[in-house]
């Protein structure tokens, strides 16, 4: 087991990708805070998770400073410490890509992006604290992909929300790096291809996901389960001198460096 008795937050862990998240770490000893905003998602998970392993459920609204504070007191007087966070949480199964309205962008900026520094800054005293911590957070494979269809005629200039904050997350992830790897506070970031989440098969269209497939080398779908093992990697002593790095985990849709 390779983050056994480690103690780890999963944001946005009640379904998709950051449930896979949970059940991994638990099959790896892990002891999981399901952090998330919907209750009924969340002991939804846990009842799921619980024979797993040692995991509770902390209601968290990561878009508010005040509750990811609390989030990390809880799991404090829950487990007597914060070894992981894992900011999988993000506006993405609701995520409106026709609004290019200023005040949406701040709401999806105020989860996607800002949510992460906000847990970020509520459990590293705990970890500077004890001098070992692992920060994960999670991009996209949105963040660098820029090719958009054509336009009939030129309406505006997109706000491309998804992908702006999914790439501050990159920026994030360097900066926090930078900052906190002197207290052995690792930082690392995960992108995702387009993965086959219900979330996924809700707002992507069905012809986009045959070609999502075609531009992969591997030729298949990217599922919740494929993305656990980097994050166990992230966590686990098998990473203690690498921080500010970003893998991408798309079966070779995108290849940077």
């Amino acid at each position: 087991m390779r983050l056994k008795n480690k103690v780890a937050i999963i944001t946005g862990a009640g379904q998709g990708i950051g449930k896979a998240y949970a059940s991994r770490f638990l099959d790896e000893g892990a002891k999981v805070v399901i952090a998330d905003y919907n209750t009924e998602r969340g002991e939804s998970a846990l009842k799921d998770l619980k024979e797993r392993g040692d995991v509770v459920f902390v209601e968290t609204d990561i878009a508010d400073n005040a509750s990811c504070q609390a989030c990390a007191k809880a799991t404090v007087n829950t487990y007597g410490t914060i070894d992981i966070l894992l900011n999988n949480a993000a506006l993405y199964y609701d995520i409106d890509n026709a609004d290019n309205s200023p005040e949406y962008l701040r709401r999806v900026f105020d989860v996607n992006l800002h949510g992460a520094w906000q847990m970020a800054r509520a459990v590293a005293p705990t970890m500077v604290a004890k001098k070992w911590g692992r920060i994960i957070n999670q991009s996209s494979g949105a963040a660098y992909m820029y090719l958009m269809p054509p336009q009939d005629a030129f309406q505006e200039v997109g706000a491309f929300t998804y992908s702006q904050t999914k790439w501050g997350l990159v920026g994030l992830t360097k900066f926090l790096a930078g900052q906190l790897g002197q207290y052995n506070v690792l930082v690392n970031c995960i992108a995702p291809g387009v993965t086959m989440t219900e979330a996924t098969k809700k707002i992507v269209p069905e012809e986009f996901l045959g070609m999502v497939t075609y531009m992969s080398a591997m030729k298949r779908t990217l599922e919740p389960e494929d993305l656990a093992g980097t994050a166990v990697f992230f966590a686990s002593d098998d990473a203690n001198f690498i921080t500010g790095q970003v893998l991408c985990v798309d079966g070779g849709a995108s290849m940077p460096g």
